[in-house]
């Protein structure tokens, strides 16, 4: 197992108190009220990683107003969540629209967003269904789910379970899902020069 996800510590914590006493913490992420307690392990770490330098390369090669910050969350207006992505590009120039930025490393608005990413873990329901409607509701553009131990549910990766990308692209305000396999390149619509191939993703397993 990668990240392992242990029961909620607090309930009913709210969003400004979460940001106050957690928002620094990397180990910690804010689900419909609820504290959760998370442990990285190494190769957890070296997938997403190993994204943000592929990414990185990109955004060099093209001199984009992007970057990729070490610690985010995502907290929607009016909600009682704050995520904390695996990986997220940020638009420079959206910067000056949102509220808590200057403060905090808070991002409160999709149009700031141009790509995130989940690495799947022992709590794959929250990247496959809770995060994924948030981020479809945020209207961020696009959307991986790199569940490269093939433990997500056989509704979400099918049957049998075996490692799958999942990109999710926002067409007319929803997701279309593309499901991506041993062998399978990975196509960007934010980086469409990016060349990775899923195996790339899946080797970090021996």
């Amino acid at each position: 197992m990668e990240l392992i996800m242990r029961s909620p510590t607090i309930t009913g914590i709210n969003v400004n108190e979460f940001i106050s006493q957690y928002g620094d913490n990397e180990r910690y992420e804010l689900i419909d009220g609820e504290l959760v307690d998370m442990e990285p392990t190494g190769t957890h770490e070296q997938v997403a990683a190993f994204l943000s330098r592929k990414f990185n390369v990109e955004i060099d090669r093209y001199n984009l107003p992007y970057f990729i910050p070490h610690r985010c969350l995502i907290q929607p207006l009016s909600s009682i969540s704050a995520f904390r992505p695996d990986v997220i590009i940020l638009d420079e120039n959206a910067l000056k629209n949102e509220p808590l930025w200057s403060r905090e490393p808070v991002i409160t608005l999709g149009t700031t967003i141009k790509l995130v990413v989940e690495v799947v873990s022992n709590n794959w329901q929250n990247d496959y269904a809770r995060k994924y409607e948030d981020y479809e509701s945020l209207k961020i553009p696009e959307y991986w789910i790199v569940d490269y131990l093939g433990i997500g549910g056989k509704y979400y990766i099918g049957s049998p379970k075996q490692p799958t990308i999942t990109i999710c692209q926002l067409v007319n305000d929803e997701y279309q899902k593309i499901l991506l396999r041993r062998g399978d390149m990975i196509e960007s619509k934010l980086f469409p020069s990016l060349q990775l191939n899923c195996d790339q993703l899946f080797s970090f397993v021996k």
